[in-house]
């Protein structure tokens, strides 16, 4: 049966004065921050470095990672300006409040913005995500809290002081700032009911779905990864993948390896890996070669794309799991062939940010670099770059993959 960890506060969570007696390091009273002021508007504004209560920290941010959730509020304005954006944070404590324990000025952290109250109706049901302390953000540079890692500094509230995990000294910022997307992999992956020697479909190659064919193939699962752009294939196939798989170029499906050393073709403009176009049975016939015709054991949607969804679905065998990944925007309906649910008892089902539980699994998995990280992170930019490091994560190129602010 699964226990809780202890919690480190009662919840809910008396309110707590500001106050002053408090660890400090020389802090500056402004700082520089990029303000979401309206769609694919951001400014880089001078605010207030945030004022903390006696049971938070202050951080100077080192990292901050260029998330798709985030992309997807700035491009289609589903929150309300203004903001700073950015969730998948490292940095230096630089302030401590006076009642804070366990940690100190100086202490090189990774944070997570979200913490479940591990004690409602859907913690208790392991749906932290539903957790409606989760679904707060305790992380902020100022106005509405939305992680603030797109600032030189961040207010870390008491609510999520769990989430905090402190980063070796032998480790980067950089590693720090990625236990966050790697902690939602795991849980994904988790969700998957998998034996040994199973077959798995990644569809999408970016830094997310590599992280998921690296974990499956950690796990000791056959990976068929599929993507447009065949410099991601190669490291797919680096990381683990027993097949690899680009639409554009069918011929070379059958041996999995990309074409051109793993380059991208010359004088040719990469589609982009959010719609995949239908496979005209190349994928099917791989498919059938590595399971013997039996069909694939699950497959992990790593792009919002319902085409790549129908042709996964069709794909799997009977009592086989699709996992959504990245349909996160609200409205948009999809036509599905219920029968494959009900009488082929296809399971759909989905997995959304991070799993607390999980936090020392993925700094094990991170910090001792058994899931090195650092091949992913091909692109930093400076704090009043960060427009520029946005459009790059949103309009993937050959070369690049995980997108860094460095503030």
């Amino acid at each position: 049966m699964f226990t809780f960890p202890p919690r480190l506060f009662s919840w809910p969570l008396p309110p707590v004065p500001l106050i002053f007696n408090i660890v400090t390091a020389e802090i500056p009273r402004t700082m520089r921050a990029v303000v979401y002021r309206g769609i694919n508007d951001l400014r880089l504004e001078t605010l207030p470095v945030p004022r903390i209560r006696s049971d938070e920290l202050l951080v100077k941010v080192a990292a901050c990672g260029v998330c798709p959730t985030d992309i997807k509020k700035i491009q289609y304005g589903t929150v309300s300006p203004p903001r700073v954006f950015g969730h998948e944070t490292a940095g230096t404590i630089v302030r401590l409040g006076a009642r804070v324990r366990g940690f100190r000025v100086g202490d090189r952290v990774a944070l997570h913005h979200h913490v479940p109250c591990l004690d409602c109706h859907a913690c208790r049901h392991r749906s932290f995500a539903q957790c409606a302390q989760y679904k707060r953000t305790g992380i902020t540079a100022g106005f509405e809290p939305a992680g603030g890692g797109y600032a030189e500094y961040v207010r870390v509230m008491r609510f999520v002081l769990p989430g905090v995990v402190k980063i070796p000294a032998r480790n980067t910022f950089v590693e720090g700032a990625m236990q966050e997307p790697v902690n939602t992999v795991l849980k994904a992956v988790k969700r998957l009911n998998l034996l040994r020697g199973d077959a798995v479909l990644v569809a999408g190659q970016g830094p997310i779905g590599l992280v998921f064919t690296r974990l499956l193939a950690l796990q000791g699962l056959k990976v068929i990864a599929t993507d447009f752009l065949s410099s991601r294939l190669e490291i797919a196939r680096q990381w683990g993948a027993t097949r690899v798989f680009n639409p554009k170029e069918p011929d070379q499906l059958r041996h999995g390896v990309p074409p051109s050393g793993g380059k991208a073709p010359t004088n040719t403009t990469p589609r982009s890996t959010l719609h995949p176009p239908r496979s005209s049975g190349v994928l099917n016939e791989i498919v059938d070669r590595l399971t013997r015709g039996r069909g694939l054991d699950a497959a992990v949607l790593a792009v919002p794309s319902d085409e790549a969804m129908t042709e996964a679905q069709s794909l799997l065998r009977g009592g086989g799991q699709l996992l959504l990944f990245a349909h996160t925007r609200r409205g948009t309906l999809t036509k599905l062939d219920l029968s494959n649910v009900c009488v082929d008892e296809k399971d759909i089902f989905g997995s959304y940010s991070a799993d607390f539980t999980l936090q020392k699994e993925v700094a094990r998995l991170v910090l001792s670099r058994r899931l090195d990280i650092r091949p992913l992170i091909t692109h930093e930019f400076a704090l009043e770059k960060t427009a520029e490091a946005i459009e790059l994560a949103a309009h993937p190129q050959p070369g690049a993959l995980k997108v860094m602010v460095r503030p």
